[in-house]
């Protein structure tokens, strides 16, 4: 028997505007590139995350929707963290001796594609600012 991925139920229609911007600002302050974009929201296709771009607007699925919630709480955790903001938006990409990272940086956790390592680097971020 096959398993078929459950259909991707849409978030709140209002919220995708606004999760949309947000992400873009974020990844320009973070300066990713577009497969790590990409990567980020879920591996959309080409064609649907030019389009999210663009018109800053679209359908998001809850997944998507998960995964940009969680960016924005690491965003707003390492400017708690670091009041230089160009230090916060550097650390994303720094390598990290916490055993959580192994040397890597939190960036390269982040790009797995598992939403579980956007939550746990979130979790991290709590921690280190004794919010947990």
């Amino acid at each position: 028997m096959q398993m078929r991925p459950l259909p991707q139920t849409p978030a709140a229609p209002q919220l995708a505007g606004p999760a949309l911007r947000a992400f873009f600002r974020l990844a320009d302050a973070w300066k990713l590139r577009i497969a790590d974009q990409r990567r980020l929201l879920g591996d959309p296709p080409e064609s649907t995350f030019y389009k999210w771009k663009r018109q800053q607007d679209g359908a998001l699925g809850r997944d998507t929707l998960e995964r940009i919630s969680y960016l924005l709480g690491i965003w707003k955790d390492l400017q708690i963290l670091f009041p230089d903001p160009a230090q916060a938006d550097a650390w994303l990409h720094k390598p990290n001796r916490a055993p959580l990272f192994g040397g890597h940086s939190a960036l390269e956790r982040m790009l797995s594609g598992n939403v579980a390592d956007l939550y746990v680097v979130r979790q991290y971020l709590d921690a280190q600012r004794g919010w947990n």
